[in-house]
């Protein structure tokens, strides 16, 4: 008789086993899919949208379309960066580039900017496909010199990002007018009227803008460099 307790107490310990196993399996293949379902969910679309004004509404446009080349792109340029080196839109041919409106004095979200972009510049430092822009919006204070002071302060590469100075209208026209920095709608603003933004945008192949994004942000960051990473995927 002890003997068939003990058989069946020995029974019972081990129909326990087997369910707790069978729970803890099928728990973790819900787990795994559940892993799946989120990786989905998180995953990007092909092309990136295009923008052509300060609303930054989404057109989807096929690349390499008839309606993309007509479609609104950054005009050329002529600036000069940390370097003293004449910056035009040859600089970034076949390349893509991430830019900002900054100036080297600023005491407020400058600094933060300049931390972040520095994050994407780590991120493609060895990808030569991609470069960064940052405008002064204060060119008659951040001279040649002055940039090349800032761009060694904050570790800053000169063959991958350019710092650029030059004429005031001619920045403030393309930050205004062709990049769409200042997306403050129904606010008129002049060559007068400060140019201010925490703005990055990413701009193709074609100089076409393809994404928009806080340069406060960290999240926004790291949706810019995954943006970069698809935008090198189209032809």
């Amino acid at each position: 008789m002890i003997n068939l307790k003990m058989w069946l107490f020995g029974t019972s310990k081990i129909r326990m086993f087997l369910m707790l196993m069978s729970i803890l399996f099928t728990g973790c293949k819900k787990e795994i899919r559940k892993e799946k379902m989120v990786v989905k969910e998180t995953s990007r679309v092909k092309h990136l949208p295009y923008y052509n004004d300060e609303s930054f509404t989404p057109h989807w446009l096929t690349p390499n379309s008839e309606e993309e080349r007509q479609f609104h792109k950054i005009p050329d340029f002529k600036l000069i960066n940390q370097l003293g080196d004449t910056v035009t839109q040859k600089t970034f041919e076949d390349k893509l580039y991430i830019t900002d409106f900054f100036f080297t004095s600023c005491p407020g979200i400058c600094s933060k900017m300049t931390q972040n972009m520095t994050i994407v510049q780590k991120e493609f430092i060895g990808d030569p496909e991609v470069l960064l822009l940052s405008h002064s919006v204060t060119p008659s204070i951040d001279s040649v010199t002055v940039l090349k002071a800032y761009a060694e302060r904050n570790d800053i590469i000169n063959a991958k990002w350019h710092l650029v100075t030059g004429d005031k209208m001619k920045i403030y026209d393309l930050g205004r007018n062709q990049y769409f920095v200042e997306n403050d709608l129904g606010i008129p603003k002049d060559f007068d009227n400060f140019l201010h933004s925490e703005n990055f945008l990413l701009i193709d192949k074609n100089k076409h803008i393809r994404g928009i994004y806080n340069g406060l942000n960290k999240t926004s960051i790291k949706q810019l460099i995954t943006d970069v990473k698809t935008l090198k995927k189209e032809r």
